[in-house]
């Protein structure tokens, strides 16, 4: 990490070195908890945590500002823990292999975690450099904010005095999010049926991969590939080669795009060679539809054990079905902000706890009641087929207040710098920052940040000179903040 933390500023690259050693997976945040605490303690700032593990720290003002009104600088500690399926590496203990390349930092076959641990270190940078000029502070570092923003929705109204609040986890210079959509997840729930193999099938597996995954968000309008998708439609072209299946899984992240996908089918021994090729011949057409968003796309067919007992053939096909049915990709644009996607859903995994299979999609909308049709449509869709559908991790959008004080320094600030003016918009993903408005009445809000590309995939990274011009506008704003 030596090369990272002697980057400029030094203040900030020293403290995102240090994030990186430390393992910090969505529900495994104690280790980053007991790094921004030991920091609290070393600096002698006072400090609270709460009982799900949100941390706040106290940074008294700059000498002559200690009348200035109190700024929240929020990040969240958790990343999504992704890698490529043949990278050998323990997310629980090994430190994240990021090198710098040029003008980026980026790693060798796992998730940065740029997002948002360039955001935790800006907030520790500004505390320690002496050069920032700033009021009274309140630190915010929230948990989990990656699968379902629970930190941010179990954090107490006695947590936080300050109501300005500058939202580090954005990944575009040069825009200023002042909304965002709200959410909820929806599981899909069969019950796990089986019958003995014949003794003249045999099993193949058949696997998806190559795929850019992304963002299932930020990234949702590219239109790239789904690898549970791609199976589904796989499977339903070869419907009539294959008697049922053992197994159908893939996908990891709620909020992240499946890059790969697996099914282990049962095909009566005569047809296992029309089978193979039906695949291939499909395989063909689907990586000529996304040779542009995915051209990674890999279809392969194996030989796999047969086991002993396999799914019914009627749950095979009613889960088949059921992926293929469900709602996934941008369902609606914003007709008030052209370009800006309004609603969309990501089937995002498929998973297989004790004797069940759950389809997990995660839907978002900037209108409440688009958000309520989505999960109606999915719910219709699961009763149909015959399964339970259950709804998790709600949230609620943060509606746009273009008359800020916060947007409205930020963006005097930004011009300042750059010139020009910023980009003011919303993002179709679930940030904090509407929790926080939500459980503080009042609480003004902006979110910006760096350019950080291909979040939530282990192609993620973060641009050098966008990240040093990014903590030169936090110190502006502060400081603006301070005296204004």
């Amino acid at each position: 990490m030596a090369e990272i933390k002697d980057l400029e500023p030094k203040a900030l690259f020293k403290q995102f070195a240090g994030i990186l050693t430390v393992p910090r997976c969505s529900g495994n945040e104690a280790g980053i908890r007991d790094y921004v605490v030991n920091f609290a303690k070393q600096k002698g700032f006072a400090y609270k945590t709460d009982e799900v593990g949100n941390v706040v720290i106290q940074v008294p003002a700059s000498p002559g500002l200690e009348s200035a009104p109190t700024v929240v600088l929020q990040g969240h500690m958790d990343m999504v823990c992704e890698k490529h399926p043949d990278f050998e590496h323990d997310f629980e203990k090994d430190p994240i292999p990021a090198v710098v390349d040029g003008n980026i930092i980026k790693t060798r076959g796992t998730t940065l975690g740029a997002d948002n641990g360039i955001g935790v270190a800006t907030a520790l940078a500004v505390a320690d450099d002496p050069s920032v000029e700033h009021g009274p502070l309140e630190l915010l570092f929230t948990i989990d904010e990656e699968r379902g923003l629970t930190g941010a929705g179990n954090l107490k109204p006695e947590m936080l005095k300050g109501r300005l609040l500058l939202n580090l986890d954005s990944e575009d210079e040069g825009i200023l999010f002042v909304g965002c959509a709200g959410g909820a997840d929806s599981v899909t729930s069969f019950k796990l049926e089986t019958q003995a193999t014949t003794q003249d099938s045999v099993a193949l597996q058949l696997k998806v991969g190559g795929l850019k995954g992304g963002h299932s968000g930020l990234n949702i309008n590219d239109n790239r590939a789904n690898a549970l998708k791609v199976l589904a439609r796989l499977l339903r072209h070869t419907r009539d080669a294959w008697t049922t299946l053992s197994t159908f899984e893939g996908g990891d992240k709620r909020n992240a795009i499946p890059r790969d996908a697996w099914a282990t089918v049962l095909i009566p021994r005569a047809k296992a060679d029309g089978f193979k090729k039906a695949i291939n011949d499909f395989a063909a057409v689907l990586k000529d539809e996304f040779k542009t968003s995915d051209p990674g796309l890999s279809v392969e067919v194996t030989t796999a054990s047969k086991p002993g007992n396999a799914w019914t053939s009627d749950l095979s096909m009613r889960l088949v079905n059921t992926i293929m049915a469900l709602p996934h990709g941008v369902l609606a644009m914003s007709l008030e902000l052209p370009g800006i996607v309004q609603t969309s859903s990501n089937v995002a995994s498929v998973e297989i706890p004790d004797n069940r299979i759950d389809v997990v999609c995660s839907s978002r909308s900037s209108v409440d009641s688009e958000i309520k049709y989505v999960l109606n449509r999915i719910a219709a869709t699961g009763e149909l087929a015959g399964a339970i559908v259950e709804f998790q991790g709600s949230y609620p959008g943060w509606r746009p207040n273009m008359n800020a004080k916060t947007l409205k320094v930020t963006r005097e600030a930004f011009n300042e710098m750059y010139g020009h003016d910023p980009e003011v918009t919303v993002i179709h993903a679930g940030l904090e920052t509407g929790i926080l408005g939500d459980h503080f009445p009042g609480m003004d809000m902006v979110s910006f940040g760096p350019n950080i590309r291909n979040a939530h995939t282990p192609e993620e990274y973060v641009e050098i000179d966008s990240t040093q011009r990014f903590y030169d506008l936090v110190k502006r704003v502060l400081k603006k903040l301070a005296s204004a």
